[in-house]
């Protein structure tokens, strides 16, 4: 049985396309992918989300455990401010990335939806010794992400809002409110390289939230978005998926994230191993390309040296709609992985030519 979030009839009625995402019954998209993709790009677009997981982490040790099974320095996040951190495993290797939410009292941790059971099972694991309190509330609350240039204004002048300061709100800011008659936490985060926002408030207010703020920016209103949205949108300023440009075989560095790896906080799960790592460098590496040759490359197509020596393979493909050609990444060994190197894509048993261009594809254009 999939399952589904309190939005999944809405969905529905709005005829969306389902289909299954980490054991989710979720919308890949509505009109078009292309349609919703630029309207975020340009205006905005709204997400639910509510698939994902949230664990609130509370209690006198809540930020020595945090730092002790996160990779970025919890010490380090203000209260009203969140962080984006990696779950390593002693291997170095990534169990998940996260995002961390300083509020009172406690810390919110949103994981992958596809991740959900083994993370909290990590996190169960790794809290022995520790005076905290781990509680799962995915189920109790709703998530919604309004992403896109245009998202503070429709907020700040939703009628019945109290968010008419959200102006004042920083990158990763994270503040309680209401709206439309409701309490939510709002995060200046997200997943598509834009300025925009995430939303929690209780599941039960899920369809109410949905249609709010759908019809903000009447007569147009704001454009419902997908999962194939949500993909292209993140691709393009080069943000990971877990699964694809890390999971448990890759490490930080070979993902190009060791800025988020904070070695000088003191020891935390993994942090031998990829001190290790640093210190000789990764033997393999995140590399984003285009295409010289036709074709477009997809997931896990095998990649190759210009001699026919397998170097690697491609972890997301696709046309960028924005940037209007077909772009890649890749991981592949490191030799290989700087800019203006060439190497060759195997789309259909033919070798396709590559060129390695810088990353981000897109600049993000978050408000700061």
């Amino acid at each position: 049985m999939l399952k589904r979030t309190a939005l999944y009839n809405k969905h529905v009625a709005m005829g969306a396309r389902m289909v299954e995402f980490g054991g989710w019954e979720m919308p890949v998209q509505y009109s078009s992918i292309m349609e919703e993709h630029h309207a975020v790009r340009n205006a905005a677009g709204l997400f639910d989300i509510s698939h994902m997981g949230r664990f609130m982490i509370r209690g006198p040790q809540a930020e020595e455990f945090l730092q002790h099974v996160v990779s970025c320095d919890v010490a380090a996040i203000p209260l009203g401010q969140s962080n984006y951190g990696l779950i390593c495993r002693p291997d170095g290797g990534i169990v998940d990335d996260v995002f961390i939410y300083h509020i009172p009292d406690e810390y919110l941790v949103v994981v992958n939806a596809s991740n959900r059971e083994q993370d909290w099972l990590w996190l169960q694991d790794h809290s022995n010794g520790y005076d905290v309190e781990i509680e799962d509330r995915s189920n109790r609350w709703g998530m919604l992400a309004l992403q896109g240039p245009a998202a503070e204004t429709l907020l700040v002048n939703a009628e019945d809002s109290e968010a008419d300061d959200l102006g004042y709100l920083p990158f990763h800011g994270v503040a309680l409110t209401r709206l439309f008659g409701h309490n939510v936490l709002i995060a200046r985060t997200g997943y598509t390289g834009e300025d925009g926002f995430e939303l929690f408030f209780d599941s039960e207010h899920s369809a109410a939230m949905w249609d709010a703020l759908l019809e903000l920016g009447a007569p147009g209103g704001i454009k419902p978005c997908g999962l194939g949205a949500r993909d292209s949108l993140r691709f393009e300023p080069c943000l990971a998926l877990y699964g694809h440009e890390i999971s448990a075989t890759i490490n930080p560095y070979e993902a190009r994230l060791g800025w988020v790896v904070k070695l000088n906080k003191g020891p935390f799960i993994g942090s031998e191993t990829l001190t290790a790592i640093k210190a000789a460098g990764p033997e393999r590496k995140l590399a984003g390309f285009e295409l010289i040759g036709k074709g477009v490359a997809r997931g896990d197509y095998p990649v190759h040296a210009p001699d026919g020596t397998p170097i690697g393979y491609v972890t997301t493909g696709m046309p960028a709609p924005t940037l209007g050609k077909p772009l890649g990444i890749a991981l592949v060994r490191s030799d290989y992985s700087k800019e203006g190197s060439e190497f060759d894509i195997i789309i259909r048993d033919r070798p396709v030519r590559a060129r390695v261009i810088k990353m981000p594809f897109y600049k993000p254009r978050y408000k700061k």
